[in-house]
């Protein structure tokens, strides 16, 4: 089976995480303080905290911008639930941009008319979550001055587009965003196992997020002098949010490999577009100018309505032909919880819509070979052309 992504672990990654369980620290140890250092040199940051979950991570990112109850965030459609749900955990509103239907992207047209409106009714937007859909960004510029007008927090949730260079630059993220966050699951560029990471250049911002992340606590040598090397405060109510040594570990290796990593995948996506390039049938992603795509997915469109058939007959027919696709994803407006707690009138996000009736993600990953990628792309047109 042919799935649509998958890890790659070699002898080093290997080697580096048992050198960490042969040793004395599992987990609070010194291969975090390694890991978040080589993350900040490829970031670019002058901060970057581990987590134990992409997730975690956007939710130490709504806390740290101080989001609270009845809150307005804004955020696409098109994304990850956890994106969004992090701001619902302290009880913000989500209010959905719709995305752009050339990048799929959120679009940031329909945002400045939204910013437009609501600055008329006096509603304050708190803050801004934007995915980087796929490895394609948003205009960040753009972004940024439009946190500057309206006076609202960016978070970039970039776990997609780690490696991505916006106008060259691959640190571009801790630039414009006043929180990154990253994920650093089995499907992504790197992994750590389960894991993440919060990147920024604000100080008060990272002294928050490194209480909250070990339940609020403090430990410094001034509490130890002054009361006894046992002592800690609970400056905060916080959570367990630590990444292991052990994860860690692997994502110091990880880390090392990226750039063959995104090479395989930039060939992958080359192998893609050449072989569909003459199919009526399916959209290939469109590239902005500004961007140089890392693939972390490879999202296709394809018309099911001119070919008669449903997205799940098609699924269900790359099964038996042993290819395993995906979709990302449902729009979060779809799911039963958002509209049973929400109200989304109908047809403002019909772009979300959309693409996702047509949407499918096709397998990429660093030991996806050329025979099975010529397989992929014989079988898709066979079912599409």
């Amino acid at each position: 089976m042919i799935n649509y992504g998958k890890h790659f672990i070699d002898r080093s990654d290997i080697r580096n995480v048992t050198n960490t369980l042969n040793g004395e620290w599992l987990t609070q140890g010194p291969k975090v303080k390694i890991f978040e250092d080589n993350l900040k040199k490829f970031l670019g940051s002058k901060y970057s905290l581990v987590v134990n979950s992409g997730t975690a991570a956007l939710h130490l990112a709504c806390i740290s911008i101080g989001l609270k109850k009845n809150d307005i965030v804004l955020t696409t459609p098109i994304t990850f639930l956890s994106s969004i749900n992090s701001a619902l955990y302290l009880n913000a509103k989500p209010v959905f941009i719709d995305i752009n239907p050339k990048n799929y992207c959120l679009d940031l047209d329909k945002l400045s008319k939204k910013l437009v409106e609501f600055k008329k009714k006096n509603k304050k937007i708190k803050a801004l979550i934007v995915t980087d859909y796929a490895g394609q960004m948003c205009d960040w510029k753009k972004i940024k001055e439009l946190s500057k007008k309206y006076k609202f927090y960016t978070i970039n949730d970039n776990c997609h587009s780690l490696g991505s260079k916006y106008k060259n630059d691959q640190r571009y993220a801790v630039k414009f965003a006043d929180v990154v966050t990253h994920s650093f699951h089995p499907v992504k560029v790197i992994t750590t196992g389960e894991g993440g990471c919060l990147s920024t250049n604000n100080p008060d911002i990272y002294k928050k997020v490194l209480e909250l992340r070990s339940h609020g606590v403090i430990r410094t040598k001034e509490l130890k002098r002054k009361y006894g090397n046992w002592y800690y405060s609970m400056n905060r109510l916080g959570y367990n949010y630590r990444m292991p040594d052990i994860n860690a570990s692997l994502g110091i290796s990880q880390l090392k490999k990226i750039k063959k990593f995104i090479k395989k995948r930039k060939l992958i996506a080359k192998e893609y577009f050449h072989g569909f390039r003459n199919n009526k049938n399916i959209v290939l992603p469109f590239i902005e100018n500004f961007c140089d795509h890392a693939f972390h997915l490879f999202p296709v469109q394809i018309k099911f309505k001119n070919l008669q058939i449903t997205k799940k007959i098609f699924f269900n027919k790359m099964l038996k032909l042993k290819i395993n696709l995906q979709v990302h994803y449902i729009p979060i407006h779809l799911q039963k919880y958002y509209k049973e707690k929400f109200y989304f009138p109908k047809n403002s996000l019909k772009e979300a819509e959309i693409f996702y009736s047509n949407a499918v993600s096709l397998p990429i990953y660093y030991s996806l070979d050329e025979k099975k990628v010529r397989k992929i792309i014989k079988d898709i047109n066979s079912l599409t052309k």
